[in-house]
């Protein structure tokens, strides 16, 4: 009989919290193996884009492929460095300016390994996770956010 796989879910509703990545760290405390973190955080901005600002990004996913695809990453990334643990928490819905919508986590034994696979996270998981933002504008208008 194969083994099931464990259900992944990266997605919360709104923003991710301050508590939240304090929460992330804490728990891994007692982890004494652990020698590097390192932490993206993506919050936000509130950009001006043909003389509006922005206010918030309202964020829509297709979650069951999204979290096929984190795990696909995930897999690929452990493969290629040595780590201890990886945590993704994304935000669906309206997440304002200065909030925080995306957070990676990865710890390592050892700093480079931690690094060079958390940045190589954050650039797939922004160009393969089908993950879309609307940008609503201080006027209460919107428009799909382009991602660069």
């Amino acid at each position: 009989m194969e083994k099931e796989k464990k259900k992944v879910n990266i997605f919360i509703q709104g923003p991710v919290t301050p508590a939240k990545v304090a929460e992330m760290i804490a728990n891994h405390e007692h982890k004494t193996h652990i020698g590097a973190h390192d932490v993206f955080m993506g919050q936000v901005r509130a950009d001006e884009v043909n003389g509006k600002k922005v206010k918030a990004i309202e964020y829509s996913a297709y979650e069951d492929m999204a979290n096929e695809v984190y795990t696909q990453i995930k897999e690929a990334v452990f493969s290629k460095y040595e780590l201890a643990c990886m945590h993704v928490v994304h935000s669906v819905g309206t997440v304002k300016a200065g909030e925080l919508s995306l957070v990676v986590f990865v710890s390592s034994a050892h700093r480079k390994a931690c690094m060079d696979a958390c940045r190589e996270v954050v650039e797939r998981l922004k160009k393969e996770l089908p993950v879309w933002g609307k940008e609503i504008f201080e006027d209460e208008t919107a428009q799909w956010k382009k991602n660069t």
